[in-house]
């Protein structure tokens, strides 16, 4: 019973620093990491531990589906220099700059356990950056690489970890094994999830009933990245791989009535997620601190974290204002010629991709995930200092620059043009002339009505003064058969990349609440 009532003081500790922080305009994880740390001196506090091999599969497998979910092909494709920069230069050099740092700081340190530590502090979490970023409309194509380089990031950083921790646990790890292990992680892992998706997606489109679907769909995120993991294959480039190609090939076949349930418990999931995550890294850090106090090795131990902490916000810095300048100077001298309209890299665009490189759930469960002992049965050398360093890395960074982030923006002047909002309503114009052509041999007084309702909102669209919905008029069949056809019309245009996933997803948002408003009348 205990248990129970420290989760539901937990839970509602967690929403109201959410609501703080969106009262604040603050991205909510800063709020929980500032949480985890008031855990961690509340007298007589739960102290709850965490399988290891648990901490990765419960908290990134869920949190990965959501954010392949929301992903955008098209704009990954169109920013796939700068997204590739960062998932592979910049974790390669945060992870490098780290482990020279953490060998320079703690010789003793083995080579294996320094590169696991500079894997696991080195991918951005961007759920805090574009939770700011929207809030001050940063250009759309910031948003997308940052979006892109949280979702593949993981991947290539928690690469670098696995291969470190076989080596930290095995005692080496040559080339000629590395190699092999590397190409068939990668290639088998995404071929893996594929067909996964593949196989899998003609059983998730029979089911109409929304907590069927749901439990489902948890207990397949958790499986693929179990089986995965048995296999000896990535789990994340597996779950990523799948949740992708089933979000592109199967959110036509959901009904509104299920989606908008669907996608509400997701992201509540996700949330609490990120809350106990921060909860339970708190609470370890207690004994770790009391161990650290009787040892004698808590004041070293913390000025490597906080060393290792500007180490990793400077090596961002490095690599993307390098990219920047580069990338200016092709400009320069080649000209810019996007795939379609787009901002252009400025200065003022490199400082703020650098200053966004908050960590997060991802570093906080790479640390929980290491082992406790070794194969001869001995401690993980340092693992109560790569603790300490990966949430002290975690909370600076969602402190110093989470908080900071959204004056910086001002102060550099950043605009965007609301790309998104001229790409739904084009696409609204679309859909509403299939819905129109869907229904023009209807010669009865509702479809006559219908057709003047989406001709006015095709109006409203063109004119650009004022976006036009149908979202809360009344429905009927004759509705619900003009919706079908508009989604079907919207599924097109993403297909064709006339329009992005953002814009696809408001548009498919919308016509679901027209279609549930459509069932609201009927059943009335």
């Amino acid at each position: 019973m205990e248990i129970f009532e420290w989760i539901i003081i937990l839970l509602l500790g967690a929403a109201l620093l959410a609501a703080l922080a969106r009262r604040l305009g603050a991205p909510y994880p800063t709020f929980l990491a500032l949480g985890g740390i008031l855990i961690a001196f509340v007298p007589n506090s739960p102290q709850w531990t965490l399988d290891p091999h648990l901490a990765l599969t419960l908290f990134v497998a869920p949190i990965l589906v959501d954010a392949a979910y929301d992903t955008s092909l098209r704009d990954l494709r169109d920013n796939w220099g700068p997204v590739t920069g960062l998932v592979l230069a910049a974790v390669g050099t945060t992870t490098l700059a780290v482990t020279l740092t953490a060998r320079a700081l703690v010789p003793d340190m083995p080579w294996a356990v320094a590169i696991a530590l500079g894997a696991i502090v080195s991918p951005p979490d961007a759920a805090a950056a574009t939770t700011v970023m929207r809030q001050v409309k940063l250009p759309h194509r910031l948003l997308k690489i940052l979006e892109g380089e949280s979702l593949l990031n993981d991947a290539s950083a928690l690469l670098i970890y696995r291969l470190a921790i076989m080596a930290a646990v095995g005692g080496s790890l040559s080339f000629t094994s590395f190699a092999p292990v590397l190409l068939l992680t990668v290639v088998g892992s995404l071929a893996a999830g594929v067909i996964l998706a593949l196989v899998t997606q003609p059983l998730m489109g029979r089911i109409r009933d929304v907590p069927t679907a749901l439990i489902l769909q948890f207990a397949l995120t958790f499986g693929i990245w179990i089986a995965a993991e048995r296999a000896n294959l990535s789990g994340i480039l597996t779950i990523v791989a799948y949740a992708m190609m089933v979000a592109r090939r199967g959110s036509m076949r959901m009904p509104a009535r299920m989606r908008v349930p669907v996608f509400a418990v997701w992201e509540t999931a996700v949330f609490i997620l990120n809350a106990f995550a921060f909860v339970l890294i708190g609470m370890q850090l207690r004994p770790i601190w009391v161990r650290l106090e009787t040892a004698g090795t808590s004041f070293s131990y913390v000025m490597t974290a906080l060393t290792v902490l500007a180490v990793t916000i400077v090596a961002r810095f490095v690599w993307v204002m390098s990219y920047n300048k580069i990338s200016r100077m092709r400009i320069e001298r080649y000209g810019f010629h996007p795939p379609r309209p787009m901002t252009r890299p400025t200065v003022g665009s490199g400082i703020v991709i650098s200053w966004a490189g908050m960590r997060g759930i991802v570093t906080l469960a790479a640390a929980f995930a290491i082992p406790e002992t070794l194969r001869d049965g001995s401690p993980f050398p340092y693992r109560d200092l790569i603790l300490l360093t990966a949430f002290t890395v975690v909370f600076g960074t969602l402190v110093v620059q989470g908080l900071t982030l959204r004056p910086l923006i001002r102060k550099i002047g950043l605009t965007d043009d609301d790309p998104v909002g001229r790409e739904l309503r084009n696409a609204r114009v679309h859909v509403y002339r299939a819905a129109i052509d869907s229904i023009k041999h209807d010669d009865t007084l509702h479809g006559h009505i219908l057709r003047k309702e989406y001709d006015a909102a095709i109006t409203l669209n063109e004119s650009g003064e004022q976006n036009g919905t149908t979202a809360e008029l009344p429905g009927g069949p004759l509705r619900r058969q003009a919706i079908a056809a508009a989604r079907q019309r919207a599924f097109k245009l993403r297909s064709d990349d006339v329009i992005g996933d953002d814009a696809y997803n408001l548009l498919v948002e919308e016509l679901d609440w027209a279609e549930l408003n459509a069932g609201a009348a009927r059943e009335g």
